[in-house]
């Protein structure tokens, strides 16, 4: 019996996955030749002679080199703790459930998606692997079956958080920067407090910019809603029928869990036995959780209380404690940690060259020229969706939210004042627009790439559809919603 003939969209979306696959560089080429783009544009548009403006190219690229040192460990650590959290035997018993759950390929493709979007509001590390391991285990419980379901689409879905609603969730680098004094550089602090660089701070002005202003305005919440919305009408439209999916089997990919690696020498069979004791009892566990939970109060209490106290080392304390208290024992904490930390090579890897290229923007002043064509042909009406569209751009060469939000941050504020448009509201449009930019640069795939088996090249055909969809999307919402503050 022949399958049925495709539809021309399943066509058109079949050729343009086999062209992504065949064209797309890879993640780190694609870091090496946004380097090599914004030295030509650096020098191609100077505003002094040949020589000082190579000076400044090497300057900001040798000093922007490791200044997201910080910033880099506190990214992996996130990626870390979401893989810590989401391999845990109880959320992992909770996957392997959920797995079971859809019972058509679109459907199934749909229900990660879903999965991958609300777990990106909460955190967006535990999005980024529990997805993808969620993903898998959706394939594998297919397999068993013999029900055909396309892995591509169903490994692209599970990275849609990342590519539109993380960055306005409890996890957003942006608003969480902006929410924590000690994030801010006092320049920013500045002009959050009284409009423009070098001015007087109006006594009394906050030097920050609380969650509640930014994502939890309703404008976000609506946002999101909206944001859900497209993004599963999209995937549910182009994911192939069972007839065409092209299944894990037939890319050679097997769906069984790596082993986990050695959780270290105190484990060895010749280890002394209260010490091996310790290392497998829940007593250590208990009594970093008593210690870290009353941390926890204790910074929430004084830095202010509520949401004004929740910032990236919060978060990220946090999940280590739920990480410690789903797997019990140091001995399995240990483990968990081993089998995460291979998921943060890229991030190791790239996030230099990305400080490197965030330090020439700055050192030659190129930031501020694209900026300045959006801000001077703006009104207090356009900048939203302008700020928008000029984020997703940006975050195609700098694709990291709150490394890039420290670039774009002090204009953007400024024009903001100037246009007397709402600052928390130009945070949310600034992650509104940081977001589509992971839908095109595929850097933090990598996590979710690795724990799949797949090549960005493999999934991006689905992810630029999205984009498609999601970007007008966006202009769209900027603009009508700036309106209603």
């Amino acid at each position: 019996m022949h399958p049925p003939k495709q539809t021309g969209r399943e066509r058109w979306v079949g050729r343009l996955v086999l062209g992504m696959e065949r064209w797309l560089p890879d993640a780190f080429v694609f870091a090496l030749l946004a380097t090599v783009l914004v030295v030509v544009a650096a020098i191609w548009r100077r505003d002094a002679g040949l020589s000082v403006t190579l000076s400044r190219v090497l300057l900001g690229w040798g000093r922007g080199f490791f200044s997201l040192l910080a910033f880099t460990l506190q990214m992996a650590l996130v990626v870390i703790l979401g893989h810590v959290v989401a391999s845990a035997p109880a959320s992992d018993r909770l996957l392997l459930r959920l797995a079971m759950w859809p019972k058509t390929g679109r459907g199934a493709v749909v229900f990660v998606t879903l999965w991958a979007l609300g777990t990106a509001w909460l955190n967006w590390g535990f999005s980024l692997i529990s997805s993808a391991l969620l993903a898998k285990r959706v394939a594998r419980a297919f397999a068993v079956r013999g029900q055909p379901v396309d892995y591509r689409a169903l490994s692209a879905a599970s990275f849609l958080g990342l590519g539109s609603i993380w960055a306005q969730g409890l996890s957003g680098s942006a608003a969480l920067q902006m929410a924590t004094v000690a994030s801010m550089p006092a320049a920013l602090q500045q002009i959050v407090a009284c409009g423009r660089p070098g001015c007087v701070a109006i006594p009394g002005t906050p030097a920050v910019i609380p969650l509640s202003q930014t994502i939890f305005l309703w404008q976000s919440f609506a946002s999101v809603a909206v944001e859900i919305f497209v993004v599963t009408g999209v995937m549910w439209a182009i994911t192939p029928r069972a007839a065409h999916a092209v299944t894990a089997a037939q890319l050679h990919l097997t769906l069984d869990e790596p082993n986990a690696p050695d959780p270290g020498p105190a484990a060895a069979s010749g280890s002394p036995s209260l010490w091996t004791w310790l290392e497998r009892s829940w007593v250590l566990s208990a009594l970093l959780l008593l210690l870290g939970l009353s941390a926890l109060v204790c910074l929430f209490v004084s830095d202010g209380g509520g949401l004004a106290a929740i910032n990236v080392n919060t978060v990220l304390l946090g999940l280590l404690l739920l990480g410690v208290a789903l797997h019990g024992t140091p001995a399995r904490l240990q483990r968990a940690f081993a089998v995460a930390t291979p998921a943060t090579w890229g991030v190791l890897l790239q996030f230099p060259f990305y400080g490197g290229i965030a330090g020439m923007l700055s050192a030659t002043h190129l930031n501020e020229a694209l900026a300045r064509v959006f801000v001077q042909a703006s009104t207090a009406k356009t900048l939203p969706p302008l700020v928008a569209a000029y984020s997703a751009i940006l975050g195609i060469f700098v694709p990291s939210g709150g490394g890039k939000w420290l670039i774009e941050a002090p204009y953007v504020l400024s024009a903001a004042h100037a246009h007397h448009v709402h600052l928390g509201f130009m945070v949310a449009v600034y992650d509104l627009g940081e977001a589509l930019a992971n839908l095109l640069q595929p850097f933090w795939m990598l996590p979710v790439l690795s724990v799949l088996g797949l090549s960005a090249r493999q999934v991006m055909g689905y992810t630029l559809l999205v984009f498609c969809a999601l970007f007008p999307t966006v202009l769209l919402l900027t603009y009508w919603l700036g309106q209603t503050l």
